[in-house]
């Protein structure tokens, strides 16, 4: 003999849909304009995925959510492709925010120390070397 089996009082509440704005789904296009804002000029800042974008100041009261989180996040530097990803931004859209920035002396892009650009470790010895004899 098998127990009966017990019914719920309430019933089961379906699952939430997914919020917006997760991997694979569209965002709202209307968000992206309010956040970037009206490009009046048309002009950006030339900047690829790799430039470092450093933060000169603290974030002033009038600058947006978005400004202000791009500015805490930049004390250190930050590329603009990592700076895309931790605020959830496309690519355009936190080109329009740095440029914006840039204007206001907010911020500061640099372009990424390659490699091949930095002396040999021999070459720098030997002028270590040459200043102690002196």
């Amino acid at each position: 003999m098998t127990p009966p089996r017990r019914q719920r009082r309430y019933p089961q509440q379906e699952p939430l849909p997914p919020a917006p704005g997760k991997r694979g789904e569209e965002k709202n296009p209307e968000r992206l304009y309010v956040v970037a804002g009206a490009d009046e000029d048309g002009s950006r800042a030339a900047l690829d995925l790799v430039t470092l974008i450093v933060a000169r100041a603290e974030p002033p009261p009038s600058a947006t959510p978005e400004q202000a989180a791009l500015l805490r996040l930049c004390t250190s530097p930050l590329s603009v492709a990592e700076l895309s990803a931790y605020l959830n931004l496309p690519f355009s859209a936190v080109t329009v925010l740095i440029t914006e920035l840039l204007t206001a002396e907010l911020v500061q892009a640099r372009a990424p120390i390659v490699r091949q650009a930095v002396p040999d470790r021999s070459l720098l010895e030997a002028v270590m070397h040459g200043l102690q004899r002196l």
